[in-house]
């Protein structure tokens, strides 16, 4: 009589004659150890943290950035929530993460107040779980998640700076092995998420596998690094509560194509968007993030601009002070000096039209005050619109705009810039230079026009 294969192993096995296979052991011990993982991640300590949009008034900034905290976590469609929740004060749950739904109608994260003990929430359009505690430093929740919502392949990275964040991850760091045995065992979430004291990575999963081979400890370091200049040039240097790096995160997030502008990224409130051509190239490459990382440090400077001196014309200009501020940082060679931009903004003096100039070319005169005034010089005009809230006018006065930026630049700089501004045809109007002579601050010393790198 011939015997079965299953037959014979089930003979051995109650024998005790057969072991598992190392293979078969190896990967039982994995899924074991990832699900032990996972349970204890379900439940989340939250502290209290002031609301993104009070954070963006207190920095004056255009965009506000977010006060999500990542769980890990992904909710299907239609499928109910059970939430536990206990402590002295009330979180918010939210699903989504915006530009992923391919169904329009979810665009936008969908929020949900909690109470205290348990409760059930189904949303319809499903999308990564958020958490967001608003209040002050003594508030606390502890929340469970339940077990319905599908744990996502998440990477913890061990970095300082998890002191100022809610909860405090760092003792869940994870090493890029565990990492790699989540994306291989954990595979009904869509999406894999990356974290660390200041940085949400939320990447479509089909995307990140295209280049998961990389050293994501390295890559958050890299990402924390591009932050911390970005925030010392708009003067977070911490000398007052006012002047403090914000204890909120950025987002980035890696979007479904036609979300948004035709390009490769774009910021807004909330979150700064990837498309998967430049997330797959240079987002979650760490090596590009060092070097070629201008997409990057851009979306975040857009996160940085401060309202009051940013007219419509200068969005996409001001906002490359802060991608430069990086470039110097990681030693990389100016935009400005590889691109020529100083020999071809020269060539065109003397100059009648500052719309008419090429991108690089509108930045030449921002870097110019910081090589006639020092690497002080932007802090120190942040600083200063933060101590003074300088109103930005209504939405599209980009008169009063101008007009705040000439001020504010003569007299951080102590010079009267209006001879300089007037170089570069910069369209200040006639009342603005008006409020600069009413300074009476003496002329620059040098051509402030002339100078390059």
């Amino acid at each position: 009589m011939s015997l079965s294969r299953r037959t014979v192993f089930g003979g051995l096995a109650a024998t005790g004659a057969l072991a598992l296979s190392p293979v078969a052991a190896h990967a039982a011990t994995t899924r074991a150890t990832v699900a032990a993982s996972v349970e204890a991640r379900r439940t989340i300590a939250l502290r209290g943290r002031p609301a993104a949009e009070a954070e963006r008034l207190r920095m004056q900034t255009v965009y506000r950035t977010t006060d999500f905290v990542p769980t890990g976590f992904y909710l299907a469609p239609g499928t109910p929530l059970t939430l536990e929740v206990r402590g002295t004060a009330r979180p918010t749950l939210y699903v989504g993460a915006a530009d992923t739904n391919p169904d329009r109608t979810y665009r936008y994260p969908r929020a949900y107040p909690l109470t205290a003990g348990r409760s059930t929430v189904t949303d319809p359009g499903g999308g990564p779980v958020y958490l967001a505690l608003t209040g002050g430093v003594a508030d606390r929740a502890v929340v469970r998640i339940g077990d319905s919502a599908v744990p996502s392949p998440t990477f913890v990275a061990g970095l300082p700076g998890w002191e100022r964040s809610a909860p405090s991850w760092g003792e869940r760091a994870t090493t890029e092995a565990a990492f790699q045995q989540q994306v291989d065992t954990l595979t009904g979430s869509p999406f894999v998420e990356l974290i660390s004291p200041q940085m949400i990575l939320t990447i479509r999963r089909e995307t990140f596998l295209q280049v998961r081979d990389q050293d994501h400890h390295l890559l958050m370091d890299l990402l924390e690094q591009v932050e911390d200049q970005e925030a010392a040039i708009s003067g977070l240097d911490g000398s007052s509560p006012l002047h403090a790096p914000t204890p909120l995160g950025r987002h980035l997030i890696n979007v479904l194509p036609g979300y948004g502008p035709v390009s490769t990224a774009y910021a807004t409130h909330a979150y700064t968007a990837y498309y998967d051509p430049y997330t797959t190239t240079r987002l979650l490459v760490p090596e590009k993030i060092r070097t070629s990382g201008w997409g990057v440090y851009h979306e975040f400077g857009h996160q940085h601009q401060q309202m009051a001196w940013r007219p419509g014309e200068l969005t996409e200009v001001t906002v490359n002070i802060y991608s430069l501020a990086a470039q110097r940082y990681f030693g990389m060679p100016s935009n400005l000096v590889v691109n020529n931009a100083y020999q071809t903004a020269f060539a065109k003096f003397p100059i009648t039209s500052y719309a008419g100039l090429t991108a690089f070319e509108k930045l030449v005169p921002f870097r110019q005050l910081e090589l006639a005034y020092g690497d002080d010089f932007y802090p120190r005009v942040h600083r200063l619109v933060r101590e003074e809230q300088t109103p930005p006018g209504a939405s599209g006065d980009s008169g009063r705009r101008f007009s705040n930026l000439a001020v504010l630049f003569s007299r951080v700089a102590g010079h009267d810039l209006t001879g300089f501004l007037r170089a570069w045809a910069m369209p200040v109007p006639e009342s603005g230079y008006a409020e600069v002579a009413a300074l009476g601050l003496p002329q620059p010393a040098v051509d402030l026009a002339r100078l390059s790198e």
